[in-house]
């Protein structure tokens, strides 16, 4: 008999999608770190390693046509809404068959046939779109909901407090998604907020705001999946506080100097991946060999991604300032 209450969509054929878009992320990225590490990848890089559960069990309740918008740290978010992976590394490699055609990098990737409306460089950045989006969908009444990612950096920035104070009064189709790694770049978000949870800023807005354990992949998706349908239903938005932790630096210069070793050791013993995995053996899902195939499954389709990129055409000179609209 199951002791696991798991979200009423999921079949088991899809906890097992999940468990593997989990390892998709957790590859990329360290597959990532690696490049970087060798130069072989320019520009800059925020990596999401540790994080893979806020961005899969908020992504698995959408529905096809519901969309999103990202953030600096966006490539798990880009898988989990179905992203091609070869693509994605193809745009890093900086190669014509990248979703940018390799002009956007690390930091703006988007899918818009998939509802990806892309990743922002620009802390906050993605606010003023998902509050767009959503006012797209209530005023042409499409019926989709938007998924609005963000940092608990950004939730000081003015942006926040303006889309979600919109959004709020339109009772717009949004779900406003704060993953809270507990650092904004070097600082802690203990010394930049002077409350408990960020979620409670939604008090001043008077809409719900919810803190869930952003490692828990079916926590996740239990709490986000009820601030979906309240925001299909045309009941507005929802704050949702993922607890979570970054397991690299803020970017590939972050030396970590700012947080302990035992406080590392500490997160890393609540890895989501490890954790989904336990779970999916437990209740007879998967068998422990299933699990490693799956695992070995998603390592090699990066490594293959890998391949795809390094063998594709750099863009033309002749398409330099194609696509580029500043």
């Amino acid at each position: 008999m199951k002791t696991v209450k798991f979200p009423a969509q999921m079949t088991e054929k899809k906890l097992v999608d999940l468990f593997k878009q989990m390892w998709l992320i957790r590859y990329f990225e360290e597959k990532v770190d690696e490049f970087f590490a060798k130069g072989m990848i320019h520009g800059t890089t925020h990596l999401a390693v540790g994080q893979e559960a806020s961005a899969v069990g908020s992504i698995a309740v959408l529905e096809e046509r519901d969309k999103l918008t990202s953030t600096h740290r966006g490539h798990g978010h880009c898988i989990a809404k179905g992203a091609d992976v070869n693509r994605m590394m193809a745009e890093l490699f900086g190669r014509e068959t990248g979703y940018c055609k390799g002009k956007g990098g690390s930091m703006h990737i988007a899918d818009v046939e998939r509802g990806n409306l892309g990743a922002n460089g620009i802390v906050g950045g993605g606010f003023s779109i998902a509050t767009g989006a959503a006012l797209t969908s209530k005023m042409k009444k499409e019926g989709y909901v938007v998924l609005c990612f963000f940092g608990d950096g950004a939730s000081n920035e003015g942006s926040f407090h303006e889309a979600v104070n919109l959004a709020s009064i339109w009772k717009l189709p949004v779900v406003f998604i704060c993953e809270n790694n507990q650092y904004g770049m070097s600082g802690s978000v203990k010394e930049m907020i002077n409350i408990e949870h960020i979620s409670d800023r939604a008090a001043g807005y008077g809409i719900p705001g919810m803190v869930v354990d952003g490692n828990d992949v079916f926590a996740v998706m239990n709490v986000v999946g009820r601030a979906v349908d309240r925001a299909r239903r045309g009941e507005g938005p929802t704050i949702v506080e993922a607890k979570t932790y970054r397991w690299k630096g803020h970017s590939k210069s972050d030396a970590k100097k700012y947080r302990t070793r035992e406080e590392e050791k500490e997160w890393r013993e609540k890895d989501p991946i490890a954790r989904l995995r336990a779970t999916l053996v437990k209740e007879g899902i998967v068998t422990e060999e299933e699990a490693d195939s799956i695992q070995e499954e998603a390592k090699q389709k990066i490594e293959d991604s890998v391949q795809f990129a390094r063998n594709s055409p750099e863009p033309e000179i002749e398409s330099l300032l194609e696509d580029v609209y500043a």
